[in-house]
C-alpha cells in the first residue's frame, strides 16, 4: 500500500489578517510574530490600520483611472505601519502610484527605506522631516492625490492640513493626536474668560480645558477645511475600548468654498479667544465682510 506523499503545514493565520496581505510584510512590521500569531497590542493596530484602510481605499478608486498614478503622503509617519500596508494592499498590484512618508525621526526613516527595499517595495519613500517643512520639500511632486496623518501629534495635524491645501490633494484622512495648542491658549486667558462670559465654565478645571481644547481644535479644523472647499465627514476610527485618540476626519475636495464656515471659524475664534490663531493656522478662511470692514477702519485709525 502506498504511503500518501508528504505535505508541508500551511500556516494557520489569525482571521483578522486580509486576504492577499504579505505575511512577511506583517512578520517585519512585527504585527505578527514569527509564527504567524497576533497579540493584544498588534491586534489593536492592525484593527486601525485596517479600518482607516477601508476610508482610504474607496478615496483612491475615486482618482482617475481608478488611483492607478496615484500619489499619497502620510505625515507623522512612525513605523510606516499605515504607508506600508497600503502599498501591499493596493499600489503593490499596480505599475504606477507613490506612497511619501513624512516622519522628524531619522532612525525610523531609515528603517522604512530598509525594510521597503528588503520587500521590493520600490514605489515608496521615506523623508526626514517636518509636516511644516514637506509642502516646501522638492522631492516631493507639486500636487499630491490623498494626504494621510494618523495620530500625527498636536499641531502636525494643521501642518498636515496646510501641506493637503497647498498640494491641492483630493482628499484627507486625518485623525488628530494631542490637541494641546488650543488647550494652552484657553488657559493662558482663563481668569479674563471667566469674567466676560459663563461659557468659560466649560474650562475652568484642567482636565476640562484639555477636552474642549480637543473638541475645539478639531471643530474649528473641520470649518477650515470646508470654508477651503472640502466636504468634510466625522466618524470614530475604531471602537474606544481600542483608542482614547479615535476622531477620524474625512475631507474630500469639491471645490465649493463655503463662506458660511468661514464665518462660524472666525466668530469661534473671537468667541473664545483665540483670535491670535487666525492667521497662523487658518490664512485660508476669509474673515467674514463686516469683521473685514472692522479690521481696516482700526488699521487706518
Amino acid at each position: 500500500m502506498k504511503k500518501k506523499p508528504h505535505s508541508a503545514p500551511t500556516e494557520t493565520l489569525p482571521p483578522e489578517v486580509r486576504p492577499g496581505q504579505s505575511i512577511e510584510l506583517l512578520k517585519e512590521l512585527h504585527i505578527l510574530t514569527r509564527d504567524g500569531k497576533l497579540n493584544q497590542d498588534s491586534r489593536r493596530k492592525l484593527k486601525q490600520v485596517y479600518h482607516l484602510f477601508q476610508f482610504i481605499e474607496p478615496l483612491l478608486r475615486e482618482l482617475p483611472q481608478q488611483g492607478r498614478a496615484a500619489t499619497l503622503a502620510d505625515h507623522g509617519a512612525g513605523k510606516s505601519y499605515l504607508g506600508f500596508i497600503i502599498y501591499d494592499l493596493f499600489f503593490k498590484s499596480l505599475e504606477e502610484g507613490r506612497i511619501y512618508g513624512v516622519e522628524t525621526r531619522a532612525e525610523l526613516v531609515e528603517r522604512s527605506k530598509a525594510l521597503a527595499e528588503r520587500l521590493g517595495f520600490g514605489r515608496m519613500s521615506f523623508l526626514n522631516i517636518s509636516a511644516a517643512d514637506a509642502a516646501a520639500d522638492e522631492a516631493l511632486p507639486e500636487r499630491i492625490d490623498v494626504v494621510t496623518a494618523l495620530h500625527a501629534c498636536d499641531t502636525a495635524t494643521d501642518d498636515a492640513i496646510a501641506f493637503g491645501l497647498e498640494k491641492q490633494a483630493r482628499a484627507m484622512v486625518l485623525v488628530p493626536c494631542c490637541q494641546a495648542e488650543v488647550a494652552a491658549q484657553l488657559r493662558g486667558q482663563k481668569a479674563l474668560a471667566l469674567s466676560r462670559t459663563p461659557l468659560a465654565e466649560l474650562w475652568r478645571h484642567p482636565l476640562h480645558t484639555r477636552e474642549i481644547g480637543s473638541q475645539l481644535t478639531n471643530v474649528l479644523r473641520c470649518l477650515y477645511l470646508e470654508a477651503c472647499g472640502y466636504s468634510v465627514s466625522v466618524t470614530e476610527l475604531v471602537g474606544w475600548e481600542h483608542s482614547m485618540k479615535n476622531e477620524l476626519i474625512v475631507a474630500r475636495y469639491t471645490g465649493q468654498k463655503k463662506r458660511s464656515a468661514a464665518a462660524r471659524l472666525h466668530a469661534l475664534l473671537g468667541q473664545f479667544g483665540l483670535g491670535s490663531l487666525a492667521a497662523e493656522r487658518y490664512p485660508l478662511a476669509p474673515l467674514p465682510e463686516p469683521a473685514a470692514a472692522a479690521e481696516t477702519e482700526e488699521a487706518a485709525g
